[in-house]
């Protein structure tokens, strides 16, 4: 038994190499220097051919690739080899592109017609000799003692496998094919729960909780989902409709629409067949509709989406509300439909009657829709946005009222038919005309007063609104500011604080920082950034507090750092003289720790393009806390996200030598301070003005990691987590080369675009 089963696999690996002769393959063991391009279309396959790694094109864009695990197997046509995994989440390349397991033991994704490295595993010191694509479609690295360093299931993008766990804190993501379809996440909670979100606060699906908590979610190879305590005991499981069944390939797979569903492979029919979904209405996934409507669970069992209000030319739903009716409003009932609003989702529920909900809406001129429901206890939902989703079903209770404006009055026919009765002679009364003139200057003096008192009695109202906002926040943890409430704050922009900041002063007396962002950014791009950035926190980042998105105004409001940003320490020689070496490597070790945050802390990469002096503040402890991240103007547009972590990396490497030299805008600093300390004169590097010198320990680390991270070669140069660990003496790192990225140059162009967050 043992010889045949020997023999069928030496029969198997003979055809698959000799289908290597056709198709340029690598096989399963993947030696160091092994690379992969789109022009060659070669790739990597595991054992038993059941899986391959390479370059493929998902998008409607012929130039747009990205690198990952497919299923190879031949028993699947290629139109069905669905992916499993792409690195980097959902990054996309050029044709120019290669993906290399390089010599020091690290996968690297290199943009070559962008001369950019858009991803890599992050493993040049983990003594990687190896690579493997397992059959179970999971991509290793091995080092020498043969143990798995680094693995793909550890990094899911929106697909599970049988064997691969969700840990807490870890992420599947909705692929991006448009914008509203990657704001979907499955996300497993810390009470360990898993949770179907919409823009990371909108949860509309969870797991059951179990009473215990540690537990790690997995897809078994029989065809269910579970939620598995330390000793892989099962706590909660759901199954497909044919679980136990004979079935060679499963996924579990977050799509594109937010629903979670588990596939199996059908031979009979050649396709995947969804064999369970954990929204089993889809017109309960949050936003499924998006702009484009209400949705509409068909009897056929999809669902669609219509549009009760007014159609744009982009085909967006919107709710027929003018900002100002010259005719007046009305609402328009909806019976059994549900409505709720979007960029951003922020619903004021209320206790009310259903006509003191319409009332409510009616009265109050930012709220376009109502919905009432009452499952229990009566309650009303007041949107204030204009993009307006749902769905509608006739087993809802509720009912939804939309603002809109009045059709224009009709004219009376019989003034059109009556003719003008004919003028009398004016006569003139001269004590009438003494009586009209003091009636009417009475009349003015009273209406100039009421304005006053309209005026500061408002002015009084938004202050004291604004205040109650910043102490009680709405629960997404952002006080959105209409622009009048911008100008009370900051008292018309009077007290710049830096380049577009501006001090903000609220009645209790509280400071905060008021940003302009002075930009061109559409108002939905906006609001979702903002709301991404929003749900950041870190010590070391400065807390964006609120927003202001009204007309073509873009603001942000920021805690308030007391002790102002490190640029004026450095340029002020009696300031200088409090950033001791203690200090100074205080602040290198808190913005690394806070770039690292940024980087692979939050739940999706954030890039802050523009780190220097400027963006580093100092609080009334003069604790550092980095700001000016998620933003960039870019040719007078805003930009979210538009950089690589290798800038991120260059602009720390620079920022650590401003602060060991104190030479600031030096274009030979990296040069000078790397022949000093090559040649053993490190001590000319220590900034003359600092008491008592350097330690000598904590100096070698500080100049080497900043050499690393001025590397030429963007590949080169580590990771903000190696940074920190180097900074914190808890990882050794060699004697760099000769640098030096041109960054170090001020003038670079890299360096021009100006980060407005």
């Amino acid at each position: 038994m043992l010889q045949k089963e020997c023999f069928l696999r030496f029969t198997l690996l003979l055809c698959v190499s000799f289908g290597f002769l056709l198709h340029p393959i690598v096989t399963s063991v993947i030696s160091l220097g092994s690379k992969l391009t789109v022009a060659d279309n070669n790739y990597w396959v595991s054992s038993y051919g059941d899986f391959a790694f390479g370059f493929f094109n998902i998008s409607d864009e012929p130039n747009q690739f990205s690198v990952g695990i497919r299923f190879n197997s031949k028993s699947i046509p290629y139109s069905q080899q669905t992916l499993v995994w792409i690195a980097g989440a959902h990054v996309k390349v050029s044709n120019m592109s290669y993906f290399q397991l390089t010599p020091q033991g690290e996968l690297v994704l290199f943009d070559s017609l962008h001369g950019v490295t858009s991803w890599t595993s992050g493993t040049q010191n983990l003594s990687v000799v190896s690579a493997a694509l397992h059959d179970n479609g999971n991509l290793v690295l091995i080092d020498t003692k043969q143990n798995i360093v680094w693995q793909s299931f550890d990094t899911p993008s929106d697909t599970l496998l049988p064997g691969q766990s969700l840990s807490v804190y870890d992420t599947l993501r909705a692929s991006t094919k448009n914008p509203e379809t990657s704001y979907y996440s499955l996300y497993m909670n810390a009470s360990g729960r898993l949770e179907l979100r919409w823009e990371s606060n909108i949860v509309y699906w969870t797991s059951e909780s179990p009473s215990i908590s540690n537990l790690t979610a997995f897809l078994t190879t029989d065809g269910a989902l579970q939620l598995r305590d330390r000793n892989s005991k099962a706590a909660w499981s759901v199954f497909g409709e044919d679980h136990n069944d004979s079935v060679n390939y499963r996924f579990l797979r977050l799509d594109l629409d937010g629903n979670l569903r588990l596939y199996s492979w059908t031979e009979t029919s050649q396709s995947w067949r969804s064999v369970w979904q954990a929204v089993e209405n889809q017109c309960k996934v949050f936003a499924t509709c998006g702009q484009r409507g209400v949705c509409v669970f068909t009897p056929s069992g999809s669902a669609e989406c219509r549009c009760p209000f007014k159609v744009t030319d982009n085909n967006n739903c919107l709710v027929p509300f003018e900002q100002y009716c010259k005719s007046g409003i009305n609402m328009q009932q909806y019976k059994n439909v549900y409505l709720y609003g979007i960029y951003p989702p922020d619903d004021s529920i209320i206790t009310s009657s259903l006509q003191q909900c319409e009332q409510l809406c009616l009265n109050d001129s930012q709220c376009m829709v109502a919905s009432f429901s009452n499952n229990g206890s009566p309650q009303c939902s007041i949107k204030k946005t204009k993009y307006i989703t749902g769905y509608e079903d006739p087993s809802l209770s509720s009912v939804s009222f939309v603002k809109s404006c009045s059709d224009p009055f009709a004219v009376n026919p019989s003034l059109m038919n009556s003719p003008p009765p004919k003028p009398t002679p004016p006569r003139l009364c001269v004590p009438c005309l003494v009586g009209a003139a003091s009636g009417t200057f009475v009349i003015f003096a009273f209406f100039q007063l009421g304005i006053v008192f309209f005026i500061c009695r408002r002015k009084s109202s938004t202050m004291r609104r604004v205040t109650l906002a910043f102490t009680f926040p709405n629960p997404k943890g952002l006080t959105v500011l209409s622009y009048s409430e911008i100008m009370s704050i900051t008292r018309d922009l009077k007290n710049q604080i830096g380049p577009n900041m501006f001090k903000g002063v609220l009645p209790c007396n509280r400071l905060i920082a008021i940003k302009d962002l002075n930009a061109s950014i559409e108002e939905r791009k906006f609001r979702s950034a903002v709301l991404k950035i929003g749900s950041i926190h870190h010590k070391n980042l400065v807390k964006l507090e609120g927003y202001c998105c009204e007309f073509n105004h873009r603001y942000l409001a920021y805690e308030y750092a007391k002790n102002g940003s490190l640029e004026k320490y450095l340029d002020d020689c009696t300031l200088c003289k409090k950033l001791t070496w203690r200090k100074r490597i205080e602040i290198c070790s808190s913005v690394a720790k806070a770039i690292c945050y940024l980087h692979s802390g939050c739940r999706e990469f954030v890039s802050h393009g523009n780190l220097n002096c400027e963006n580093v503040m100092l609080d009334e402890n003069s604790v550092a806390k980095v700001c000016g991240y998620g933003f960039a103007i870019v040719d007078g547009q805003a930009t979210y996200c538009g950089f690589s972590a290798e800038k991120d990396v260059a602009d720390f490497g620079k920022l650590v030598l401003t602060l060991l030299t104190g030479r600031r805008d030096d274009r030979q600093v990296c040069e000078w301070a790397y022949e000093e300390w090559i040649e053993g004169r490190v001590a000319n590097v220590v900034d003359k003005k600092i008491d008592g010198g350097a330690n000598s320990d904590e100096l070698e680390r500080a100049l080497r990691i900043a050499f690393w991270c001025l590397q030429t070669d963007e590949r080169k140069r580590p990771s903000m987590e190696e940074v920190v660990r180097v900074l914190d003496g808890t990882l050794n790192v060699d004697p760099p080369p000769p640098p030096f990225h041109l960054h170090c140059d001020p003038q670079e162009k890299g360096s021009e675009s100006e980060s407005v967050v």
